[in-house]
């Protein structure tokens, strides 16, 4: 395995060895800033030495990033960010193989090598940043954008259903994906470290906001006074619990419908949802699991 196998820095590094001396130029407020200050406490509990991490980027807000870690980079062109990182990896196996990219870069223009990526497996850690907007070229709808949205190029709104990276990584054969909001930078970190110790390509969505753009976005999933009724964290071995009040549960799942129930905080049993709570958690279900898996109320 890579992580394994990739040389590891003899002396202890931390964040300010991979900040660069560039300066930042993203909108404040943009969520690329959060994201930058994941990745740059990662690397140091990664472990390699600085010169075996390498940035590989396309064109977008986001492929600013090369300039920004105090690694090596490759700032490509529009699309092309992932067999240009692929070439990289096959080349140089002590390498560590990061891919910057946004929603319109690697889903759009870079669709065909983003899934063929996936396909082959190879090493390579995607990070997707999602905004569901095109940014840089100053807010055309994307692949992600929701139907119906009013952009630049869609007045009278979008005619497309969106892209859902998650069913698309899976479609490509996909070995690891997980998605995170852009203001939770603790379980950014986490999903990170998770991914560079994935042995095969992996990719990280993004929920990230563009503060000119497309702001609020993902405002149902982000807001904090709502976002533990909308959030369900993951991890191998836990129960699908969540909720403010942590009373909410994820049942039975098969090829065709997911449960979800509700639970009596003080013995732990689980209790059925009224037709309301339904209501409001499909659309919530569809963001997060995709539009195949269909909420039944039990």
């Amino acid at each position: 395995m890579s992580y394994e196998t990739i040389e590891k820095s003899r002396v202890a590094l931390t964040k300010d060895d991979f900040a660069s001396d560039q300066m930042v130029k993203w909108c404040p407020g943009c969520g690329s800033h959060a994201i930058l200050a994941a990745l740059e406490n990662v690397f140091p509990k990664i472990g390699y030495k600085k010169e075996n991490f390498c940035l590989v980027s396309g064109i977008g807000c986001a492929s600013r990033f090369p300039y920004y870690v105090n690694t090596y980079g490759f700032h490509g062109i529009h699309g092309r960010a992932n067999p240009i990182a692929t070439g990289v990896r096959v080349s140089n196996r002590q390498l560590s193989v990061w891919v910057i990219s946004g929603d319109g870069d690697s889903l759009a223009i870079g669709g065909n090598h983003f899934i063929h990526a996936i396909r082959r497996n190879i090493d390579l850690n995607i990070l997707l940043f999602n905004n569901q907007i095109y940014g840089l070229t100053k807010g055309q709808y994307s692949p992600t954008t929701k139907f119906g949205a009013v952009t630049k190029t869609s007045p009278q709104g979008t005619i497309e259903e969106p892209f859902m990276p998650g069913e698309l990584v899976l479609g490509a054969q996909g070995t690891f994906f997980a998605r995170v909001v852009d203001n939770n930078l603790k379980l950014m970190q986490e999903v990170m470290l998770e991914a560079a110790k994935h042995n095969g390509t992996s990719v990280v969505e993004f929920l990230q906001n563009c503060i000119i753009f497309n702001d609020n976005t993902h405002a149902q999933i982000t807001n904090r006074d709502t976002a533990a009724d909308n959030q369900i964290i993951l991890r191998d071995g836990e129960p699908m619990i969540f909720g403010k009040d942590r009373n909410k549960g994820l049942g039975e799942m098969d090829a065709h419908e997911l449960k979800e129930t509700t639970m009596d905080i003080n013995t732990r049993t689980l209790k059925k949802m009224t037709i309301e709570d339904g209501i409001v958690s499909d659309k919530i279900f569809e963001t997060l699991m995709g539009v195949h898996i269909k909420l039944k109320f039990c």
